[in-house]
């Protein structure tokens, strides 16, 4: 075998190490960043509005079996790593879900389309994150939102 040959040999070996890498780092780094404003409200990159509900903790999400179905926590993608003002709760059945200023966050199955709003003050637990009178700055900053 020449040389060319072998550092082919080599590249090819290698490139799936080197993809694997790639996507590693763009699912984390989108994960972490996979929230928007819409309107002043915070939603996930999609649109959808994103929510909090009043009993969870810092720690726990006391949102679990029907409430889920109802109300689909907003999950954290494996290995993603939180960015500022975020954190990552761990909830009962093992899955993990993105929390803003500790408080986890959530969707609402009711609403159909992006930019719907239909879940805010629900059984007055359930709220839209919305900006705050504080101003935000335009990178990730949550200081100036309201819950």
């Amino acid at each position: 075998m020449n040389a060319r040959n072998t550092l082919n040999a080599t590249a090819l070996t290698a490139l799936p190490l080197v993809v694997g890498l790639v996507l590693a780092f763009v699912v984390s780094y989108a994960s972490a960043q996979a929230t928007a404003e819409k309107n002043g409200v915070l939603t996930d990159a999609e649109g959808r509005t994103l929510y909090t509900f009043d009993p969870d903790t810092a720690v726990s999400s006391r949102c679990n079996g029907g409430c889920a179905a109802a109300w689909p926590p907003f999950a954290t993608a494996e290995g993603a790593k939180p960015a500022s003002g975020y954190s990552i709760v761990v909830r009962n059945d093992g899955g993990r879900q993105w929390a803003i200023d500790g408080k986890p966050l959530y969707r609402f199955a009711g609403d159909t389309k992006p930019g719907d709003v239909l879940g805010d003050g629900h059984g007055g637990a359930w709220h839209v994150v919305k900006r705050g009178t504080q101003k935000a700055s335009t990178s990730v900053n949550f200081t100036g939102y309201a819950y």
